[in-house]
């Protein structure tokens, strides 16, 4: 093909995927068609002559990730998708935004269709991609031995001004430089247009020298519409392999169309007319949802291409398993999430001789027998891991030293390391973790929403778990999050009451595959003497008995530190006559997939209930019912000696047997009436 031919092939197939975003918001009568309009020849050159990518098999595991990162361009990804060979046909265009469409309004996580990341939150897909790239950098470093890259690919993103005005982005980004990630390269579709208005307006600063003192490679590309030049600046940027690389591309929202460089193509469709006008600049004449059969041709080629790519490596990858048998192994296992059989069987129990201990400290004996069990284990804290008790002994520290390390320093990162562990799973081969106070799990919050809505095998530590922390005060006491995170779907969130409950929550929530939660004590606890209580089962059951009394006549229900003080509380009711029995709740979410008779069993119906946790009360009146009461917080805290806040605010026998009494009496009383 000469020439001028491939150069009209190129314009043609641009187009195409032009034609198809704006048909899409069109149909839909909805959507964000002047991202795609401005930024499709930069995704073409990418996904046609760079990208790595096999649509036969969307997981091959060494190929090149790419995440859409302003997300809500997502017509130019589903239209990529589908020129290329994925699974999503003209239908499934068409139905874009519609009730069951793969094609949802901002892409969600499904590798299966070629979609490596859920985004739209801006900033989120630049911050997992760093993780996609620590991934594989550690990966990398491991597996990799001279003449055998098994692990060697780049990771890919496209971002917009909005992801780069979002503080995770910086933060991320700032991290990304810093730990050398030469194999991440960020297309930055730089037209100077945000929704409400021209970036003049609130984005002025020197966004390539920002990137620049963060430690990236920038190179600039002058017009978006150059292929030639968007082409060799990103082998320029594959060519560098200390500094990530941010590739800023001149380009204008809404390209060829009445709306081009206005605000008003960003986030709603262009109408009949303007549409008109715009397949006209680009002398498009066909019916809506048409492919050219040349193009169609000339994109398929992503198939054979990613085909043969992959028979390469699998290749590459038999060769390697000869030579390092026990490498290739492991990786296989790590690449298709195998654990070693009986992997749990070196966790740590505790025992009431040995005396108390923090959840927190608990918590870090468990981590480091998981890590001499999973290799795949991985991850860090933010700024923390003295305080959180997560780092792994022995095992290194991952940065541009030696990458191998499994501990990662992430800073005073919180958002960007949630992102992160995010994007580590996403990536395949690893189970991640992350870990900071839990009050500062606001910080990250948004990030571990995408973690639910993904249903990644993301793990996050929150340590200093209540006011029983004492004297950093309210600012540093979490009393309303449990209930926060509880209210997030796809999310298990533990809190154990000692160091038993808490090994047995980390083998849980190994073995879940979804996001967990972990939140700890930093004070020591009294250990739950697993020979008497049921700890490993209970806890895989989210709700459990310690104390039984086939017919109660009160039940106290608590979690975390407060049930030692249930326990108490239950010995001195016990004492007065009170048929008291105790429940251990550590995690509510596997208490409701329970079955009802089991959830009964637990806590039965029309038996005065009491609750208690260092927390806010709303959501216990579920289990309670509207005659039961609980003790907890709705108020934020104090400075003092954490037993003395924890006193002061009634965490105390005397206020538990005071109101467990209470309902008591008040449960005999209407009985005696009637009578």
């Amino acid at each position: 093909m000469n020439q001028i031919a491939s150069h009209d092939l190129d314009q043609r197939c641009i187009n195409t995927a032009r034609v198809l975003s704006i048909d899409m918001s069109e149909k839909a009568h909805s959507g964000h068609p002047g991202l795609p309009l401005g930024a499709a020849p930069m995704a073409y050159t990418l996904w046609d002559r760079i990208l790595r990518h096999n649509p036969a098999n969307p997981r091959w595991a060494n190929r090149d990730r790419f995440v859409l990162s302003a997300g809500h361009g997502c017509e130019l990804l589903y239209s990529l998708l589908h020129l290329t060979g994925y699974k999503i046909s003209i239908d499934d265009l068409q139905n874009f935004r519609q009730w069951g469409s793969k094609t949802t309004g901002h892409p969600e996580y499904d590798p299966d269709l070629g979609i490596e990341a859920t985004t739209g939150p801006l900033g989120q897909g630049i911050a997992m991609a760093v993780g996609m790239a620590a991934a594989e950098a550690h990966l990398a470093a491991r597996f990799n031995r001279e003449g055998f890259p098994v692990v060697d690919h780049f990771t890919f993103v496209l971002a917009g001004d909005g992801d780069l005005m979002e503080g995770i982005s910086s933060e991320a980004a700032s991290l990304a430089g810093t730990l050398q990630l030469g194999k991440l390269i960020v297309l930055y579709d730089d037209n100077h247009v945000s929704l409400d208005a021209t970036t003049d307006h609130v984005f002025t600063e020197d966004r390539c020298g920002r990137f620049r003192a963060f430690g990236w490679h920038v190179i600039s590309v002058p017009d978006g519409n150059d292929t030639e030049a968007i082409e060799r600046a990103i082998h320029e940027a594959k060519a560098e392999t200390q500094k990530p690389s941010l590739i800023a591309v001149r380009t204008h929202i809404g390209y060829g169309s009445p709306l081009h460089d206005s605000p008003k193509v960003h986030g709603e469709p262009m109408g009949p007319e303007n549409v008109r006008a715009t397949k006209q600049f680009f002398g498009w004449d066909l019916p809506p949802f048409t492919v050219p059969a040349d193009v169609e041709t000339h994109y398929r080629q992503a198939i054979p291409r990613g085909t043969a790519l992959e028979t390469e490596w699998t290749a590459l990858l038999g060769r390697y398993s000869e030579k390092y048998p026990d490498l290739s192994r492991q990786l296989k296992d790590m690449i298709d999430g195998v654990v070693p059989a009986n992997w749990e069987s070196g966790l740590p129990s505790f025992s009431p001789s040995e005396g108390a201990i923090s959840t927190r400290d608990a918590s870090g004996k468990t981590m480091n027998a998981i890590a001499a069990a999973l290799p795949g284990f991985i991850g860090g804290s933010a700024d923390l891991a003295g305080s959180n008790r997560t780092t792994l002994k022995g095992l290194g520290d991952f940065g541009f030293v030696d990458n191998q390390g499994r501990n990662i320093h992430f800073g005073v990162r919180e958002h960007a390391m949630a992102a992160m562990v995010n994007g580590i799973a996403c990536h395949g081969g690893l189970i991640p973790f992350g870990a900071t106070f839990f009050n500062f799990s606001d910080y990250l919050r948004p990030s571990l929403r995408l973690a639910a809505l993904m249903g990644v095998h993301s793990t996050f530590v929150f340590t200093h778990d209540s006011i029983g922390l004492g004297q950093d005060g309210p600012t540093h006491q979490p009393i309303e999050h449990l209930t926060s995170l509880r209210a997030m779907p796809g999310l298990t969130v533990f809190r154990p009451a000692d160091g038993n409950e808490t090994a047995a929550a980390w083998r849980v929530a190994i073995g879940l595959r979804g996001p967990s939660v972990l939140v700890l004590t930093r004070q020591a606890l009294p250990v739950l003497d697993p020979k008497q209580y049921s700890v490993s089962e209970g806890v895989a059951k989210g709700a459990y008995v310690l104390v039984d009394e086939p017919h109660p006549d009160l039940v106290l229900v608590a979690t975390g530190s407060e049930v030692q003080l249930a326990l108490e509380a239950g010995r001195v009711l016990a004492k007065s006559g009170v048929r008291t029995r105790v429940i251990s709740m550590p995690s509510w979410e596997l208490f409701e997939k329970q079955s009802a008779e089991y959830r009964d069993s637990v806590l039965p119906v029309n038996v005065p209930t009491l609750a208690i946790e260092a927390g806010a009360t709303l959501c216990w009146y579920k289990w309670v019912g509207r005659t039961g009461d609980v003790i907890g917080l709705d108020h934020f805290g104090a400075s003092a000696p954490g037993e003395v806040v924890m006193d002061k605010l009634g965490f105390n026998v005397d206020n538990v047997v005071k109101r467990a009494l209470r309902l008591v009496h008040q449960k005999i009383a209407p009985a005696t009436a009637a009578a």
